[in-house]
């Protein structure tokens, strides 16, 4: 059976904008390829990561020499051979940690970082040389404990190159630098982007202010894209990891006033707090990795969010084992239902208000697709009989598994919306302030709003409060377990719900 080519109904997979697609004016941060930020790393999580693999390499190289020091094989004897080693590993890890080998800042080269490296291994050289001198070790011994040292500074400069081109990649590529737009065209914004433009370990996109008429043209460069409002509906905030207000915190009602604008938006929002060169200093190596005063936004859950892409990778590739003999009954049945193809994919609200494609079964007929803003009602003549089925089943969202194992849903989530998706003849976007809120987290095949009926189209204002309110109390409570019983609950709520119109 091979499958049908693609229809007006559907459309080209969504790909990262490229600055010339978000807009003409660029800065002198703007990466070459704007990325989502749903795919950025974290600087301190990486750090982390190095720091373990140094730790562990320190460890199975103490424990190897050890070994060849007892030379008797017995596990006590290389024990206790081990524990000076081990020492000497903690003191040299704790050296590489004090010396900033884990920073790599946007401007250290390769052979600063070296040299970072090997003034730590000084340390336990020192030591080394030491013992050696007060125990009047044998020649031979000397020589050997030599040897190791050179063979372990030679191990850990070459790994140590790997992570500095690991991180001069992934910062070419735009996933490791944070993405900031700044809202104020203040003398605090200019000392941001010069401290910014000087470390390179963040991203300045563009300047908004509400006296733009007043601003000039660019800051050092970077662009004034325009007031507040602007920045509600940008093109490039899908890409921005965080909105910095400059404004004096002293400002009370204009700073209250730009709260009350931003909180509509998914990103996260803070006001830089600096007053001096010191703080400012401290306040740009905080923005590179984590908030300054959080105002709105999620909060960074590093911890959870890996948990989840574990568990969406694990349960969603078991799901999909199990589901290709489903899949492919379904596949048949519409195929000999109607015409058309066999797949729908739908542009939907993502991450961060960012754009993507979803897919499906293919439940309408294909001379009457989806538009996305008609939202569908009881006895629709758009859906074929196969269509009914899955549809009030679900079993037409099974494709999404293909979403979640790239990393653009999550299994359990608040549901994608389609782009310009409407209630009546008003967008739905316009019924609650809140509705950006439920694209603080990736969206789900499944969710909690589902599981406490909130499923299928939301027709009237009072539905989509409803399901904004319960997408943003799943948020706010996310967590493995609460997961795992939505997961649970999800098949017999799908059999007992006989009400719900999809």
């Amino acid at each position: 059976m091979t499958l049908a080519a693609p229809t007006a109904e559907t459309q080209t997979a969504a790909q990262p904008e490229t600055p010339a697609a978000v807009g003409d004016r660029r800065g002198p941060m703007r990466p070459d390829r704007l990325v989502s930020t749903r795919t950025r790393i974290n600087g301190g999580d990486l750090a982390r990561l190095f720091k373990a693999s140094d730790a562990a390499v320190a460890i199975g190289l103490a424990w190897t020499l050890a070994g060849r020091m007892s030379r008797s094989g017995d596990l006590i004897a290389t024990l206790s051979a081990s524990v000076p080693l081990l020492a000497l590993a903690a003191l040299f890890l704790c050296a590489l940690n004090a010396g900033g080998a884990y920073a790599l800042g946007g401007r250290e080269t390769l052979l600063r970082h070296q040299g970072r490296v090997a003034t730590a291994f000084a340390a336990p050289l020192l030591a080394v040389a030491a013992t050696v001198l007060l125990t009047g070790a044998s020649p031979g011994a000397a020589l050997n404990l030599a040897a190791s040292s050179l063979i372990a500074l030679g191990l850990f400069l070459l790994l140590h190159a790997g992570w500095w081109l690991v991180v001069q990649a992934l910062r070419v590529g735009g996933r490791l630098i944070p993405n900031l737009v700044i809202v104020g065209a203040t003398d605090k914004a200019a000392r941001l982007i010069a401290r910014a433009i000087a470390a390179g370990d963040i991203a300045v996109l563009g300047v908004f202010d509400d006296r733009h008429e007043r601003a000039p043209a660019a800051m050092l460069g970077v662009p004034i894209l325009g007031d507040t409002r602007a920045l509600v509906d940008h093109r490039i905030m899908p890409f921005v990891d965080r909105v910095v207000i400059t404004i004096a915190p002293a400002a009370q009602a204009r700073v209250r006033a730009l709260v009350d604008q931003l909180r509509v938006l998914p990103n996260e929002v803070t006001l830089l707090l600096d007053s001096d060169d010191r703080q400012g200093e401290a306040a740009l190596a905080r923005l590179a990795d984590q908030p300054l005063a959080r105002l709105s936004g999620a909060p960074p859950r590093t911890g959870r969010a890996i948990a989840k892409r574990l568990q969406d990778l694990a349960v969603g590739a078991l799901a999909l084992i199990v589901a290709v003999p489903i899949m492919a009954a379904i596949a048949v049945a519409i195929r000999l239902d109607s015409p058309g193809p066999i797949f729908f994919r739908q542009r939907r609200q993502g991450f961060n208000n960012e754009e993507i494609v979803v897919w499906k079964f293919r439940s309408m007929r294909p001379d009457m697709p989806d538009s996305g803003e008609r939202q569908v009602c009881a006895d629709d003549p758009r859906v074929t009989r196969v269509g009914c089925f899955i549809r009030r089943t679900s079993l037409d969202e099974l494709p999404q598994l293909f979403n979640v194992l790239k990393g653009e849903m999550s299994l359990v989530g608040p549901r994608p919306h389609a782009v310009g998706m409407k209630t009546g003849d008003v967008p739905s976007a316009s019924l609650v302030a809140e509705y950006a809120h439920r694209h603080r987290l990736k969206p789900g095949i499944t969710g909690w709003a589902a599981i406490q009926g909130s499923r299928g189209p939301v027709d009237t204002p009072d539905a989509v409060r409803r399901r904004v309110a319960l997408d943003i109390d799943y948020i706010d409570r996310q967590g493995f377990w609460l997961d795992l019983y939505i997961l649970a609950m999800t098949l017999p709520c799908l059999l007992g719900d006989k009400l719900a119109t999809r």
